[in-house]
């Protein structure tokens, strides 16, 4: 391999150190939720907003950060987000209350976004359309592998060192991916700098903010719930009128639109993102439940439900390192629906799982959805970016990621709505208390905190078949959900991307993209 070719990779691997420790961020927090909530004498609220937080800034930043790379340099935003990560991340270890906490968490979020966004952007920089879906694969592995490593990582340094240390971890990692970008990554922008269009800023931001609080919030307290109809009501409403702004913005003479709407024409861009939100949506199923399943039925600890969710990752990885191979020989469309077909067979195998199911049925299927999920969300992505042409790579690849973290509470609220209303239709409260009945409802762990305490055998084992009853039905839900992905594939998504030489992609008002070391 030249060494063009050799420094693109390399670049490629400090990219995804940087994506891993965002990712990371999010799952270490939930092991060491119960040590802050000491450490810090953080409410229950507090502890909603230490996550909440994070994930409302993180969508809502996606945008502006692709619009701010577009036209000021994909590279500048990176190493000033990696240097904000860091920072970030030593702020939240040190925060001497909770509202200094979620301060920190709030800069994280910002400099999350710009991290995730400006990587995906540099896969449509650096590489050809060959050789995307290859790095898309490793960015997809990267991602997932933050799930399982997370609570490993987390459950160990919380064992055995200081909680600060489960943040102050990120510090170096940062440093790492700050220096392999500033070193190997090329610096990049739009030829002509897209406008700043505040309106367009300010409704997508609080679009997005209010449909992720919103989803959130139905998540939490349920679907009728007010303020969760009032705000996903309210974020709907914010994007449709951002969207029409933009298409009006992008017919004006002189306009210069965030989103160049035109992109939305290519079917590849739009349901490659539309398929990708809806494999991470089945995928959910997956990681809202299992986690849940391995602690509160078969008693586990954070770290070892981690590792109980290797297989996953195994698969994953497995499915989404020859995607690109397999596209190339029977096409995007087919390998996608092969990968939704994968992924839907699992999570229907995996409603098969029981209280006494074994370690090795529940890793062969967790195993067989990783690898459906790695292969239809590499596809998809690389099907996306593929249409986009290298100067406008940053606003939509913030796109791809705005769906993708939209997707991930919607589909939170989706199958945990499922899963409470099946557990508690299988429970079977008679005899108690209405104050101890009252803590069973509210789930697994409350259920299994009133049985501990009255000593009953009968509740222990009514509260886990519940779950488990729960857990089935909603990755039946999920595996429909991988159903539809199918359908959706064979009918809208084309065979496959139709590429320029040198991997640059037809679309709208393609120019030369300003490139420089």
């Amino acid at each position: 391999m030249k060494e063009t070719g050799m420094r693109k990779w390399w670049a490629l691997g400090g990219i995804t150190l940087a994506v891993l420790a965002v990712g990371l961020d999010g799952t270490i927090l939930s092991v060491a939720l119960p040590t802050l909530a000491g450490a810090l004498h953080a409410s229950e609220s507090d502890l909603q907003w230490f996550l909440s937080g994070y994930l409302l800034v993180l969508a809502a930043a996606m945008l502006p950060a692709g619009l701010l790379g577009d036209r000021y340099g994909r590279k500048k935003v990176m190493l000033i987000a990696l240097a904000l990560f860091g920072a970030g991340s030593a702020a939240c270890a040190y925060a001497p209350t909770p509202g200094a906490f979620i301060a920190a968490r709030v800069v994280l979020g910002l400099a999350g976004a710009g991290v995730i966004v400006m990587a995906l952007s540099a896969l449509t920089v650096l590489f050809t359309s060959e050789e995307r879906p290859r790095a898309v694969g490793i960015w997809a592995a990267a991602n997932f592998l933050a799930l399982p490593a997370g609570p490993i990582l987390g459950g160990w340094l919380l064992s055995h060192f200081w909680w600060g240390w489960v943040f102050l971890i990120n510090v170096p990692v940062a440093a790492v991916g700050l220096i392999a970008a500033f070193v190997l990554v090329p610096e990049s922008r739009a030829p002509e700098r897209p406008g700043l269009d505040p309106l367009g800023v300010l409704t997508s931001t609080g679009g997005l903010v209010a449909l992720t609080y919103g989803l959130i919030e139905a998540g939490q307290n349920g679907w009728t719930t007010t303020p969760a109809l009032v705000t996903m009501g309210v974020g709907v409403l914010a994007l449709a009128a951002f969207f029409l702004w933009e298409r009006w913005l992008s017919r004006r003479p002189g306009g210069r639109p965030m989103v160049d709407v035109a992109l939305f024409r290519s079917a590849a861009f739009t349901w490659g993102i539309i398929l990708a939100a809806t494999a991470g949506i089945a995928m959910i199923g997956v990681l809202f439940t299992m986690p849940q399943y391995f602690q509160g039925v078969l008693g586990t600890d954070a770290m070892g439900s981690g590792i109980r969710l290797l297989p996953l990752v195994g698969g994953l990885i497995v499915g989404a390192v020859p995607a690109d191979r397999l596209a190339s020989l029977i096409g995007s469309k087919i390998t996608v629906a092969v990968g939704f077909v994968l992924l839907g067979a699992g999570l229907f195998v995996g409603a098969l799982t029981g209280v006494t199911s074994g370690t090795g049925f529940v890793a062969v299927w967790m195993a067989l959805v990783g690898a459906g999920m790695g292969m239809a969300l590499a596809t998809t992505a690389s099907a996306s970016l593929s249409e986009l042409s290298a100067e406008r790579s940053g606003v939509g690849s913030a796109v791809f990621q705005a769906f993708q973290k939209v997707g991930a509470p919607f589909g939170s609220a989706i199958l945990g709505s499922v899963l409470s209303s099946a557990y508690l239709a299988h429970l079977d409260l008679a005899g108690l208390p209405p104050a101890a009945a009252a803590v069973v409802r509210q789930g697994i762990f409350g259920g299994l905190t009133v049985a501990q305490k009255l000593g009953s055998a009968a509740l222990l084992e009514s509260v886990r078949a519940a779950f488990v009853h729960g857990m089935d039905v909603a990755l039946v839900v999920s595996g429909s959900i991988a159903v539809v992905g199918v359908v959706l594939t064979l009918v809208f998504l084309p065979w496959r991307a139709a590429a320029k030489p040198g991997g640059a992609t037809t679309t709208p008002k393609e120019e030369p993209v300003v490139i420089s070391r």
